[in-house]
């Protein structure tokens, strides 16, 4: 299970400590030494709870650098950027997979159920991803490859064999229906959730067993049981009935511009100067980490910059200040009634980037 310092991955590894003990997990963070205080905090905290180390990942160990200046100097001062995150790659899932090697591997990742995105799904064919905080633990290539068309009679004699509470006759129909342009096969995934969740996952968990992905070795699987579906308030509620706490820099600071109050907060974790950052947040780093983000301005040279439209020190003109806090301000205004969360107004940008970063 890798952690990155975010909510999301804590809030998992207490839920798989508490929930299922005797799975026995190995904890990982990948360090590119660009990290906030308050994630090493959260990372230390963890460990006390879990009783058990998180190993912690460089991407080039023997350098003397940090990994992320080590790699900045091997592309030439190029910033990473949305359209070449070359950061997540190289310090974050290379890492991870040098790590684990050859070994089968259960990867547990930490998306939410009330997120809509696909997490990290390596292509080798010894890691498997699960993600148990959603109604689907399952990744979209066992899914694509479970219920495409040639497996419908498979499913079917296999839906036969196994010890159901209830057996379903709609839900041998739905596996019999192809997929196609009329019944796509996401809407096939989510009729047969619908229909039963726990007999959808003892049913892949069978199939499973006719692959070559890592739980094909496995005899039992606890999380087949399983059928919560966990989303933000429940991941803040863990963090903090474990006493693990929440990351710091989620807590909302004030601030003033004009007599006009707000609030902003960091919305995701990850390096402090990631360039999905929205304006706020550069804003937010400014003022409350200022040596952070003197730092970050440092790398913006040779005509490379961490957003498109500005760089950092136009930024901070107290001009363009006061514009981005009250364009904040009118938005978060605007945006209230729809949710009580002030991350689900700065989180607009989640379900961008790479899993293994921000979760």
């Amino acid at each position: 299970m890798g952690i990155s310092g975010g909510k999301d991955s804590a809030a998992l590894a207490i839920y798989i400590k508490t929930k299922y003990p005797d799975l026995d997990i190995e904890y990982y963070t990948c360090d590119t030494g660009k990290e906030l205080d308050e994630t090493y905090q959260l990372i230390e905290n963890l460990e006390v709870f879990l009783g058990k180390e998180i190993r912690k990942l460089r991407a080039v160990e023997d350098s003397h650098e940090d990994p992320f200046d080590h790699y900045l100097k091997r592309y030439g001062g190029f910033l990473p950027s949305s359209n070449s995150r070359w950061c997540t790659k190289k310090l974050k899932l290379e890492p991870f997979e040098h790590y684990v090697g050859v070994d089968s591997v259960v990867s547990y990742v930490g998306i939410r159920g009330d997120e809509e995105r696909e997490g990290y799904i390596s292509k080798k064919p010894n890691i498997q991803s699960i993600f148990p905080f959603r109604k689907n633990i399952w990744s979209e290539d066992v899914v694509a490859k479970a219920l495409a068309n040639t497996n419908r009679d498979v499913l079917v004699d296999i839906y036969h064999s196994l010890e159901l509470e209830a057996r379903s006759n709609r839900f041998e129909e739905i596996l019999l229906i192809p997929a196609e342009q009329k019944f796509t096969q996401s809407h096939k995934l989510n009729t047969l959730l619908d229909l039963h969740v726990r007999d959808f996952n003892r049913l892949i968990f069978a199939f499973l067993q006719t692959t070559q992905y890592p739980l094909a070795t496995e005899s039992l699987f606890p999380l087949v049981d399983n059928d919560e579906v966990l989303v933000r308030e429940d991941i803040f509620r863990i963090l903090e009935e474990s006493g693990v706490g929440i990351p710091a820099y989620y807590h909302k600071k004030d601030f003033a511009i004009n007599g006009k109050k707000g609030q902003y907060s960091r919305s995701r974790s990850g390096c402090y100067f990631c360039f999905f950052q929205q304006k706020i947040e550069w804003i937010w780093l400014y003022e409350q980490h200022p040596e952070r983000f003197a730092k970050a301005m440092e790398y913006e040279k040779d005509g490379y910059t961490w957003n498109q439209e500005e760089r950092l020190d136009e930024m901070i003109l107290p001009e363009r200040m006061q514009q981005i806090k009250e364009d904040f301000i009118k938005k978060t205004s605007n945006a209230v009634s729809h949710s009580p969360f002030l991350l689900d107004i700065l989180d607009e940008e989640e379900g961008v980037g790479c899993a293994a970063c921000f979760i």
